[in-house]
């Protein structure tokens, strides 16, 4: 966001940047055209090297590879050696040369888990490291035999954010056995490291679940605490602001929660023993999270009507800066000091949705309560265009990159396709309201992870559509134990599910093929007998999706409280789909509130 930042790259040639698996630091390593290898930390913000990593030999023969692991350690392939280094200490850790037959200069990629380590070999192969963890999954994985060998250095025990932490790089660790590429029992490519720029993209999960034949289907129902895993963030709980907006952060370690008293809370995970992973989990309680200055992020409300303030947010891919307004000003603030580093857009009109471009965090659509639509770019201080269609305030706003599509809703019950190379409009569809509904209210829309489908959601309800055309697939009306009216929805983010919250306090889990409810989480499972039947009644007012785990889910409610709530670890998922016989769930007839009728929907062009 702002200006942007320049890098000078050590050695001023060939360099590959990346992020830690968490997005907080930024590292880079590069061969100049002497020969001369660099492996350094950038302060991001700045553009300057934090820390520069020793060990490199004096003259390379190639440009130097490197690869980060689960935001420990550094590897980086030199001279016919595999070196490795703790992320918070300069000195080399230690080296390997694999029992020999890499090249001079190798190539090298972490699996996720950062548990195997895959290398390339001199004579056109490539083997596999594994540490004792990596072992355990490749013998799950396949029966090639293996060889153990003894690297050169002892066990340690580093410090990550100050926890103690047994290091994931093991004394004892294994090779598997070279495959040559020609191999005709070469494994899956499940065992290679893949493109880096791909590895950021979490690709949707193909369902691993298959109902059993042998038992009846049952929706499954959370009815009491024992039944989930439920933790409420530390100084959440203010019933004179209302959880208005609620976002995890991009590294899936932290929860901001905008209120409609113009505060935004942070909550962070650190790694200890109980969360290694250091992201968030009910199964640890976080920190709320402030600066040593103790600094608020503090909406503009000046002149402006509480009441009728409609607080946006918007947050950076890197969780370094995040967008915000309450009614007054959009604020831009930065998210490790609180500052505001600059404000604009003072109303009127009052915006009311914000969404920063997919390719150019410069680039700001902004949702106003007029109607209009402006694109503005933060770096010039300028609205490039506005865009106009809309017969009330816009309630949501999401862009599809494959499409090159804005999509945009409003109160009006209407969506609109703009492209995002002219900002002309492609086309206007009303949604289609259950009978005796008016067409009142929020609506939003999210595509989904590969961006084929896009959820619109309403009070009245939720809607999958087709994204290339806008044409309605399926619908699903409030009815029986969840009538009533829909307060927010997400994808899960393998976008396998749908979170829906509702006016009651119930929290409806959908499979997001058919809309087909899976599991019902009753306001007594997450909120305590007091709140659940206190005579002001509590309701989630919007949920949020864990950006990893995807049966995560967090909601914040009329009471000011933040909850994440997962399912028990020996259930790990939200009950089961439903099993479809013959085109119909169970053998039944369908729902006549659960349809697919996308005729039904009147287009505009």
């Amino acid at each position: 966001m702002g200006s942007r930042v320049d890098y000078d790259a050590p050695g001023r040639w060939c360099t590959t940047m990346l992020y830690s698996a968490d997005g907080s630091r930024l590292f880079s390593c590069g061969t100049s055209k002497d020969g001369d290898s660099y492996l350094v930390e950038w302060n991001e913000s700045e553009g300057a090297i934090k820390r520069t990593y020793s060990g490199f030999q004096k003259k390379s023969t190639g440009v130097v590879q490197f690869d980060t692991s689960q935001n420990h350690f550094l590897a980086a392939g030199e001279d016919n050696q595999l070196k490795f280094w703790d992320v918070d200490n300069v000195n080399m850790l230690t080296s390997t040369d694999a029992e020999g037959g890499l090249p001079s200069v190798p190539r090298l990629r972490f699996n996720k888990e950062g548990n195997l380590l895959a290398v390339n070999t001199a004579d056109n192969g490539f083997k596999i490291l594994a540490n004792a963890d990596g072992l355990k999954s490749l013998r799950a994985f396949g029966s090639r035999p293996f060889e153990s060998f003894r690297a050169q250095y002892e066990a340690t025990s580093i410090k990550v954010s100050g926890t103690p932490v047994v290091a994931s790089i093991s004394p004892n660790i294994s090779r598997v056995d070279r495959v040559d590429r020609n191999s005709p029992a070469r494994p899956s490519p499940i065992l290679n490291g893949g493109d880096p720029s791909s590895r950021s993209i979490d690709k949707p999960r193909i369902s691993e679940e298959l109902p059993d034949k042998t038992k009846p289907w049952e929706l499954a129902e959370i009815l009491n605490p024992k039944q989930c895993r439920v933790v409420t963030m530390p100084e959440s709980t203010d019933s004179a602001s209302k959880v208005a907006r609620l976002l995890y952060t991009n590294s899936g370690g932290g929860l901001l929660a905008l209120g409609s008293n113009a505060v935004q809370r942070l909550w962070k995970w650190s790694r200890s023993e109980q969360n290694p992973s250091g992201k968030a989990t009910a199964s640890v309680v976080p920190q709320h999270w402030q600066p040593s200055s103790g600094l608020l992020m503090t909406n503009d409300v000046s002149d402006t009507n509480p009441e009728e303030a409609v607080p946006c947010i918007a947050l950076s891919k890197n969780d370094s800066y995040v967008m915000s307004a309450c009614g007054g000003k959009v604020s831009l603030f930065n998210m490790m000091t609180f500052k505001v580093m600059t404000t604009f857009m003072p109303p009127p009109p009052a915006s009311t949705y914000l969404a920063f471009h997919p390719q150019d965090n410069n680039i700001i659509a902004i949702g106003m309560e007029d109607s209009t639509i402006h694109i503005y770019n933060v770096r010039v201080d300028e609205v490039k265009t506005k865009l106009k269609g809309h017969q009330k305030c816009i309630t949501g706003l999401a862009f599809s990159n494959n499409l090159n599509v804005l999509v945009s809703s409003g109160a009006d019950a209407q969506l609109f396709v703009w492209n995002t190379e002219t900002w002309e409009k492609k086309k206007s569809v009303a949604i289609q309201l259950p009978a005796g509904k008016a067409p009142a209210g929020d609506t939003r829309v999210q595509f989904n992870s590969d961006q084929s489908r896009l959820l619109v959601v309403h009070e009245t309800h939720l809607a999958i559509y087709d994204a290339s055309k806008i044409e309605r697939v399926h619908q699903w009306v409030p009815q029986e134990s969840l009538s009533a009216p829909i307060s927010y929805a997400s994808y899960a983010c393998n976008s396998q599910l749908v979170f829906a919250t509702f006016c009651d306090g119930n929290i409806g889990v959908f499979d997001a093929d058919n809309l087909r409810l899976r599991c019902r989480i009753a306001p007594s499972a997450y909120m305590s007998p007091a709140t659940a039947n206190s005579n002001l009644p509590v309701y989630p007012l919007v949920i949020a999706a864990h950006p990893q785990e995807p049966n995560q889910l967090a909601v914040g409610l009329t009471d000011g409280a933040v909850k994440v709530i997962e399912p028990l670890e020996s259930e790990g998922k939200w009950g089961a789909p439903v099993p479809v016989e013959n085109g119909v769930p169970n053998g039944r007839t369908p729902a006549s509130s659960a349809t697919s009728n996308p005729a039904a929907d009147q287009l505009q062009r």
